[in-house]
């Protein structure tokens, strides 16, 4: 009888515990339809990780630190790829499933997955910043929006007209977000040789870097980022942008789900999301093209996962193209596949799919440092307030992170 109970409970196809951050159901579906295909080699069950990012990334530490042999699959922030490669907490992906996996992966996500120039994870779904605009405001500035604008020209309408920008202020990731696109918008890094780990070059003190610090600084200075904007997070500075003083607004592709469900519900008047209006993100220099903040969501598998085969099979079929599109439509997160964007679905749930393509292929990702948690937390504490920020913030940012990760101080 013991026998035959235990041989009941192992009877079936193995189960693979794939850990997923919040969205609306979106991973958990396509987890039931990746179970469906593979005719009964495995099973994929869900499990729900924090909702905010630091979280997410405490709690895949602390378990693949520990040898969790349930980290068959994972959904990975692109921040925290490097932090869990390099102690090698995550297994190799397969050469043969990385051909596959990413055969049309637009180059900012296929950047955002690689650790030591190694794709270590696999890229499901992408995310970036576009710049949104009213086109009222813009037509009464004179610019003419199908060209690239400067960060100065929108600075200089939202002035004119006594308007507020939507930029994120608080002391949060976001603030790392928005430090890290102007850096490399002009053609600078935060980090160089990542790869030396607490030798690492921190290279925040250049010109790109005080670019960086006038631009932040100049916005929280002269208020044109409206009276919340030290505590002004995504969503607030989409409520802001979508009142009577709204002009420009650096923010993610959830604005236009969020603005058209608030008219459907009566929130919001249509005739305000009838004057929004999209292109890639604002530049620093006139002639260099920018570099939109990278997000999104990697795939990787436990280097403990005792079902390492079938779960990069299960990682295959989750991030196909079809799926990709799916979660998209559905869930409002980008792809990371070139071929997923041509989906007509996708195109009417998303008009601006293309600028939003385009806008990932030139996207950055934040610095690739097993230390980025450190980095990122510095600099939210050396930026903010924005109205505090000014041609010291680079250097003396640069001289407290190189303390940190020498031990000589702390967060």
């Amino acid at each position: 009888m013991l026998l035959t109970a235990c041989g009941s409970q192992e009877s079936g196809p193995p189960t693979l515990t794939w850990y997923i951050n919040p969205d609306d159901g979106g991973q958990a579906e396509i987890a039931e339809q990746c179970s469906a295909a593979s005719d009964g080699k495995y099973k994929i069950e869900t499990s729900l990780l924090p909702r905010d990012a630091s979280s997410q990334r405490e709690q895949l530490a602390r378990r693949l630190a520990a040898g969790d042999t349930s980290m068959d699959i994972m959904s990975l922030d692109p921040p925290f790829v490097p932090e869990l490669a390099e102690p090698g907490f995550l297994a190799k992906p397969p050469a043969d499933v990385v051909e596959r996996a990413t055969v049309d992966t637009l180059e900012g996500p296929l950047e955002g997955a690689k650790w030591n120039g190694e794709v270590v994870a696999v890229p499901f779904w992408a995310n970036t910043q576009l710049l949104w605009y009213r086109k009222s405001v813009a037509e009464a500035a004179g610019l003419d929006m199908s060209k690239p604008v400067t960060w100065d020209q929108i600075i200089k309408a939202a002035r004119d007209q006594d308007k507020y920008l939507g930029v994120q202020g608080t002391q949060a990731e976001s603030m790392t977000v928005w430090v890290n696109a102007l850096i490399e918008s002009a053609d600078g890094e935060i980090i160089t040789a990542a790869e030396e780990g607490q030798d690492a070059d921190i290279t925040l003190d250049t010109e790109a870097g005080q670019k960086a610090a006038e631009i932040i600084g100049t916005i929280g200075k002269d208020g044109l980022g409206g009276p919340g904007l030290p505590t002004e997070d995504e969503n607030a500075s989409m409520i802001q942008f979508q009142g009577d003083d709204g002009s420009f607004m650096v923010n993610w592709p959830f604005v236009w789900a969020a603005s058209n469900g608030a008219v459907e519900d009566g929130s919001l008047d249509k005739a305000m999301v009838d004057d929004i209006g999209w292109t890639q993100y604002p530049r620093v220099n006139a002639d260099t093209q920018s570099a939109a903040p990278l997000g999104g969501i990697n795939i990787g598998v436990g280097a403990d996962s005792q079902n390492q085969d079938l779960a990069w099979e299960a990682v295959e079929c989750i991030v196909t193209p079809e799926h990709q599109s799916q979660y998209f439509a559905t869930n409002g997160n980008p792809p990371s596949s070139a071929k997923a964007f041509d989906d007509p679905a996708v195109r009417e749930a998303y008009p601006m799919a293309p600028v939003i393509r385009e806008s990932l292929d030139n996207a950055a990702p934040r610095p690739q440092t097993p230390y980025y948690n450190e980095i990122s937390t510095a600099i939210q504490q050396e930026w903010t307030p924005p109205q505090e920020v000014n041609e010291n913030t680079p250097k003396e940012t640069a001289t407290f992170i190189e303390e940190v990760l020498k031990g000589d101080a702390l967060l």
